[in-house]
């Protein structure tokens, strides 16, 4: 299934927690979805036999500058159809649901975007560091990042 008729389905059954068709100029296209739909929309996606995306190839973050974003690549091995999905999050607060009961790989993927962006996944088992120590103090990828001049005495420069 193309990812536009993909997007129609959703709409259809979701409405307004799916945003507008954006026709993209270059490159893959995406579902916008609305952070508290995000989770029904999810479910929706891995267990309608038509769709069946079984498989989570990756969860990110993008800064962009007044907004965050939690990006999920999504793939059906059953119907070799893919999607990617986009929610737009509060910069001052980026909080979304975890996915990572539904799609085991999850874990990892939110862990790591939690740990350089800063975007909590709410309801994930284990939200924590996962590349930095426990006590690093900021999100390394966030465009508003000041690096340290040194940590526990060991100078960066």
């Amino acid at each position: 299934m193309e990812l536009k008729a993909i997007h129609a389905r959703l709409k259809e059954r979701f409405a307004e927690a799916v945003g507008e068709w954006p026709e993209p100029e270059a490159g893959d296209g995406w579902i916008e979805v609305q952070p508290d739909s995000l989770r029904p929309v999810a479910e929706f996606l891995r267990q309608d036999p038509a769709l069946a995306f079984d498989y989570l190839r990756l969860v990110t973050g993008v800064d962009r500058v007044d907004w965050m974003e939690a990006v999920y690549h999504l793939h059906s091995y059953a119907h070799d159809h893919q999607a990617i999905l986009k929610v737009k999050l509060d910069r001052a607060d980026p909080a979304v649901a975890s996915l990572a009961d539904l799609w085991p790989a999850a874990d990892w993927h939110e862990r790591e975007t939690f740990d350089l962006l800063g975007i909590r996944f709410d309801g994930h088992p284990n939200l924590r560091r996962i590349l930095l120590p426990e006590d690093w103090q900021g999100h390394p990828l966030r465009k508003d990042y000041k690096q340290p001049d040194e940590y526990h005495g060991i100078s960066n420069w």
